[in-house]
C-alpha cells in the first residue's frame, strides 16, 4: 500500500481554534493563520509570477484518523490526498496537504482532481459559495516531518500550521498549510 504522506512520519497534533488562540501565536504566524483570503493570492501579490507548485504526493488513499473525523469519513473511504510545496523560484514558502473526498470532486466537476501544478487556492477561491467551516492550528516539531519533507522545506525548527475545513456546494474538503520561515517573511 502506498504511503499516506510524503510530509509526515506521523500525524501532527492539532489544537482546535478557540477564542484566544490567536494571541498565543507569534505575530507573523497570526497574520498567515488568520488570513481570510487565499494564501496563494497573498504570495502572488508579493512574489508575482515567481510562485510555483511542486507536487510531492498525489494519490487516492485513506486519510489520517483526525482528518477522517474532521470530514466525517468512514475508515475505509479513500480520498484524494495531495501534498505540495509552494515556492518562489525555488525558495520554500508553504507546505500543504489537502484531503478531497470523491463526492467533493464530483460537485467541483473534477476540477479538483486535475490541478496539476496549479495552486489549489486559485481554484477553490473561484467558487462563489466557498465556505470555511472550522479551523485548527498546530506547531509541528522536526521529528514529525519525514526526511524528504525536511529537505524540501528546509525545516530546521518547529513549523506552525493551520488546518481548514472548506465546503463547496455543501461538500467538504480539508486543507492543511504549514508556514515555512521563507513564507513568514512576507508579513
Amino acid at each position: 500500500m502506498p504511503t499516506k504522506s510524503f510530509l509526515f512520519n506521523r500525524e501532527p497534533l492539532w489544537l482546535e481554534n478557540r477564542s484566544g488562540t490567536r494571541h498565543t501565536l507569534p505575530e507573523n504566524v497570526q497574520s498567515w493563520t488568520y488570513e481570510p483570503g487565499s494564501l496563494t493570492q497573498r504570495l502572488r501579490d508579493y512574489y508575482g509570477d515567481a510562485i510555483g507548485v511542486k507536487i510531492l504526493l498525489q494519490q487516492w488513499n485513506t486519510p489520517f484518523l483526525t482528518e477522517r473525523r474532521s470530514l466525517k469519513l468512514h475508515e475505509n473511504k479513500y480520498s484524494l490526498i495531495r501534498e505540495v510545496l509552494l515556492h518562489a523560484d525555488g525558495k520554500p514558502l508553504i507546505l500543504a496537504r489537502t484531503i478531497i473526498p470523491a463526492k467533493t470532486i464530483k460537485v467541483a466537476k473534477s476540477n479538483l482532481a486535475h490541478l496539476g501544478s496549479r495552486p489549489l487556492g486559485e481554484v477553490i477561491f473561484s467558487y462563489p459559495k466557498l465556505e470555511r467551516i472550522e479551523m485548527d492550528v498546530t506547531l509541528v516539531d522536526v521529528p514529525t516531518w519525514t526526511q524528504p519533507a525536511i529537505e524540501e522545506g528546509h525545516i530546521l525548527q518547529p513549523i506552525w500550521g493551520r488546518r481548514t475545513v472548506y465546503s463547496i456546494a455543501q461538500r467538504q474538503m480539508l486543507v492543511s498549510e504549514f508556514f515555512l520561515p521563507g513564507g513568514l517573511e512576507v508579513f
